[in-house]
């Protein structure tokens, strides 16, 4: 049976994460301001090389995210710098288990030397929308999770394979929900390539990360309400906006009687 993290609180007061994809520039470019997100979210899903991000780059976000008491994940992805890892690759499933098992040793060793520890992982784009469904991938990504340590906690979608998966390997699971993504009636994230797939109005953005957390449903694209139960709720560091939507969320969810701290 594997670990379910559900809502956990002192008394009567219920803890949330807030987790951000941090570290997704790479060499001189840069998409967000790392520096200021990791000054208000619990935990950090690092980029370890495959979609974004470099050595440089992975370890200054694991020393920043030590200093503010971040939990550190692992974004792992399909092998795609061009794609940024939103593009599907149908990746031989050892293939792909060797690809995570490379990302996580990265990551897990720039974390050791900045005073930290590799504490959960998280698919990134593409990768994470496919384990939703596709059986032999999501197993993939378990077993290299398993392989690596067992004692990772793993995020995902709620109903996701991936997840299901991962608690019959024995895995801490966590599931997860979206501020700033629009969701289908069947409760899983609209395609990018679809207008309104991100959400950036604050106000909106704020409703919807209170509602994850106090109510566990979110609105669909055609009005009907979807069970979003959520441990971690994500705001993408590529969202225009983004840190002063994740100030805001973090902000809102205070101010609903919520504690925000990591899973970890």
């Amino acid at each position: 049976m594997g670990r379910s993290s559900g809502r956990q609180g002192r008394g009567d007061v219920v803890t949330i994460d807030l987790n951000c994809d941090i570290a997704e520039g790479f060499g001189v470019w840069r998409i967000a301001d790392d520096d200021a997100l990791l000054s208000v979210v619990s935990s950090a899903n690092i980029a370890c090389g495959f979609h974004a991000g470099d050595p440089g780059t992975m370890r200054r976000a694991c020393v920043t995210a030590v200093k503010h008491g971040v939990a550190i994940g692992a974004q792992v992805s399909y092998r795609d710098l061009a794609g940024f890892g939103r593009r599907f690759i149908d990746v031989p499933p050892m293939d792909l288990v060797d690809d995570i098992l490379y990302q996580l040793s990265a990551l897990h060793g720039l974390a050791k030397v900045s005073g930290g520890r590799l504490s959960y992982v998280k698919p990134h784009g593409a990768l994470y929308n496919a384990i939703v469904t596709h059986e032999a991938q999501a197993a993939a990504v378990v077993e290299a999770v398993r392989q690596f340590d067992a004692s990772l906690a793993v995020l995902g979608l709620p109903g996701s394979r991936w997840l299901a998966l991962a608690a019959e390997a024995g895995l801490e699971t966590v599931p997860e929900a979206f501020a700033d993504r629009a969701y289908t009636p069947e409760g899983t994230l609209v395609s990018r390539r679809e207008p309104g797939a991100v959400v950036s109005d604050v106000s909106v953005v704020t409703e919807r990360a209170v509602r994850f957390a106090t109510e566990g449903t979110v609105v669909a694209t055609d009005g009907s309400i979807v069970d979003a139960q959520a441990r971690s709720i994500c705001v993408h560091s590529d969202t225009p906006g983004a840190f002063e939507l994740a100030r805001a969320v973090r902000t809102a969810l205070v101010a609903a009687g919520l504690r925000v701290a990591s899973f970890t």
